[in-house]
């Protein structure tokens, strides 16, 4: 169980970082953005998420508010799998475990 909380723990990370750093691209690059490999780079690691958030949200959202959305659905996740995993840990279940170190 611990490493399964490790691995979902892990590639939530990744997915914020890849939208927190389309987010600074935004700001630095500007109009220009879509012609950064960086961004595009970027873009195309958060892509799985963003499509499926675009996919539960209503129509009503728009294009441009889907990634923020991604953003803030995804810290909710991580926070809830962190408090999950030292949960875990705190309780004696994998006490001694590598991961919970």
């Amino acid at each position: 169980m611990l490493q399964i909380l490790n691995l979902l723990q892990l590639v939530l990370y990744i997915a914020l970082l890849s939208l927190l750093g389309q987010a600074f691209l935004y700001l630095l690059a500007g109009a220009r953005r879509e012609g950064n490999v960086f961004y595009r780079l970027l873009k195309l690691i958060a892509r799985p998420f963003t499509w499926t958030v675009r996919r539960l949200t209503p129509r009503q959202v728009a294009d441009h508010h889907v990634p923020w959305v991604t953003f803030g659905l995804l810290v909710v996740l991580y926070a809830v799998v962190t408090f999950e995993r030292a949960d875990l840990c705190v309780t004696g279940q994998m006490l001694g475990q590598p991961g919970c170190r």
